[in-house]
């Protein structure tokens, strides 16, 4: 038995988790929040470290060989010749950068053309749409930069010692824009076009490969970017996708190859194991839950979904389209949501309830669709989310997606992949683990739901949603 530590340094606070090499299970855990505003877009990186220090404090990371480190995506950390801050790190999904983003969709050639050669099309959250922003409004800063990191290579320079090696993963690197999900290597030219000239990128490590060692003898694994690491900790593998409930809302899934996708509407990641993680992404998710609360006048999410179950499937005829804040899957950026099938009978409180459940669900179910369209096998969901507690979705979820639904206890599946890269590492270094997969830890805890004999249902009311969905916004699929 041995120990190892993972740590995620998310946008607005850093968790750690020490746990058996061989098992997986927790034996101390540790966090704080970053010091300074929570919602900034300019940060500096310090902050993290401090957090991290604070996080590791009473001995937390005493008897630990090694550590993996997992950190927020939408970041860039610009660097000058000496290794030196050019400015505060830009993170988050930055709107400033949302023109740059365009731009640089139009200077290569379209969407088609980004798709090709990166995997994704650029958004504002992206390294490469920040540093056009960068090159755009802070010329003599642009000017300065001469190697670009993300969060996670960050931090792991720094425990390592600011050496002269910089390091990252092939997952965190698929999330630049500038790294081909396809042939594992990076695009220097979109660089240059990005900013203006050439910088140093960081060496990209293979998924159990070790980063290098402290100054006090830690082996510091690869990293890798949140996505990635929560994937691993939930123990994911083909079959497998992960359906996000946010205000917007996600799919992804674990597929053998990269994915590109000339509409844009599948985003290409590598994961942290040697696979790829396509995603596409929603606009709207428990935003229409929420709204669909303040409607009613209901005081929780709770309270509508017990609401919802009250109504009987398909929402006596009526169907939302929850497109409230225009919708990305399908493009349809400038429309708005629809409440179709309004009769005397249907213009119940507990109707409403369950249309804004099925709308939801079933808008979700489009973005798998998307992936299903491309080869990616579905058997088994993980659904993520406080929403995913709901009794109204747990009821629906598994006969409108037509899988296993599995909702894994709330924990730090971040940190808990970033702990078993460490594991990984630490025992393809000494010999004991292969470099071809990981440690095969304890699985989430997790409820599962069957979709039973609620199949054909979940198929029905699928069909109303679509058939609306077709009749007002006919083509929005391609079809």
């Amino acid at each position: 038995m041995g120990i190892v530590a993972g740590l995620d340094s998310s946008a607005e606070f850093t968790r750690i988790v020490v746990c058996d090499t061989d098992t997986g299970a927790v034996l101390r855990q540790g966090y704080a929040a970053h010091p300074g505003e929570p919602k900034a877009v300019d940060v500096d990186p310090q902050t993290w470290l401090l957090s991290l220090g604070e996080a590791a404090t009473g001995g937390l990371l005493e008897g630990v060989e090694a550590i993996g480190v997992s950190a927020q995506q939408h970041g860039l950390v610009p660097l000058d010749a000496q290794g030196g801050l050019v400015r505060p790190a830009l993170v988050r999904n930055d709107k400033r950068a949302q023109v740059a983003a365009a731009d640089l969709v139009e200077s290569l050639g379209g969407r088609q053309a980004w798709a090709e050669a990166v995997g994704s099309v650029p958004g504002a959250g992206q390294a490469v749409a920040k540093l056009r922003w960068l090159a755009r409004t802070e010329p003599e800063n642009a000017q300065r930069v001469a190697m670009v990191l993300q969060p996670h290579d960050w931090l792991v320079w720094q425990l390592l010692g600011r050496p002269a090696r910089r390091t990252t993963d092939r997952g965190a690197a698929s999330g630049t824009g500038y790294w081909s999900v396809r042939t594992g290597t990076y695009r220097p030219d979109l660089v240059d076009l990005a900013l203006g000239h050439q910088a140093v990128l960081p060496e990209v490590l293979g998924p159990s490969d070790a980063a290098g060692i402290t100054p006090e003898g830690l082996l510091v694994s690869a990293g890798t970017g949140e996505t990635m690491a929560a994937a691993l900790g939930l123990g994911l593998g083909p079959g497998d996708a992960v359906v996000s409930l946010g205000a917007s809302g996600s799919v992804m899934a674990v597929h053998h190859e990269a994915l590109a996708d000339p509409s844009g509407m599948i985003t290409s990641f590598a994961d942290a194991t040697g696979m790829y993680l396509p995603v596409v992404s929603t606009s709207n998710a428990v935003r229409a839950l929420r709204g669909t609360a303040e409607m009613l006048g209901v005081e929780s999410l709770e309270e509508l979904s017990a609401l919802a179950l009250k109504s009987t499937p398909g929402a006596s005829g009526l169907v939302l389209l929850p497109y409230l804040e225009g919708e990305r899957t399908p493009s349809l950026p400038h429309t708005a949501g629809t409440l179709s099938g309004l009769r005397r009978e249907s213009m119940k409180p507990e109707h409403l309830a369950r249309a804004a459940f099925e709308g939801m669900l079933c808008g979700l179910t489009d973005a798998m669709d998307v992936l299903r369209g491309r080869g990616v096998e579905v058997r088994r969901v993980f659904l993520l989310g406080a929403a995913a507690a709901l009794p109204a979705v747990q009821a629906l979820a598994p006969a409108l997606f037509g899988a296993q639904v599995v909702v894994p206890q709330p924990a730090d599946y971040a940190a808990l992949g970033a702990a078993r890269q460490a594991a990984w590492a630490l025992g393809v270094a000494r010999g004991t683990l292969s470099p071809s997969a990981p440690p095969a830890w304890q699985g989430a805890v997790a409820q599962i739901l069957e979709p039973g004999g609620e199949l054909s249902v979940g198929q029905a009311v699928r069909q109303q949603y679509v058939a609306t969905r077709d009749q007002i916004h006919p083509g929005a699929f391609g079809a």
